[in-house]
């Protein structure tokens, strides 16, 4: 299902980790379509509290969790810059679905990185 809000569409997702050769592309890739994953499944199941919003980023950053493996194996990891980046765009995800008083380390509680 493609994602139908127009500020997650014009948004630019892990923006400051491109370019920096320290993270690979071909992952960043991944994490963005990890995010525009979890707009879509907010759009579908249109979660009614924080607490569905927390269910549903929990599994993404699950998803952020097994990626870092793939982070370490091309000699990179997600360290502070990438975690604080990450983690903004959970925040302007959580913001662009009408959840602004999300707590951004709520959102990514399961993290691992």
């Amino acid at each position: 299902m493609p994602v139908s809000n127009q500020q997650v569409v014009g948004h630019g997702f892990l923006g400051e980790l491109y370019g920096d050769s320290y993270y690979p592309d071909h992952l960043l890739d991944k994490g963005k379509a990890i995010l525009l994953g979890l707009c879509a499944r907010i759009e579908s199941e249109r979660p009614a509290d924080l607490d569905a919003l927390y269910v549903l980023t929990a599994v993404a950053t699950e998803e952020f969790n097994a990626l870092e493996e793939e982070f370490v194996a091309a000699d990179s990891e997600i360290e502070t810059i990438a975690r604080d980046a990450i983690g903004e765009d959970f925040a302007f995800v959580a913001s662009a679905y009408g959840f602004a008083d999300a707590d951004v380390e709520e959102l990514i509680a399961a993290r691992e990185w």
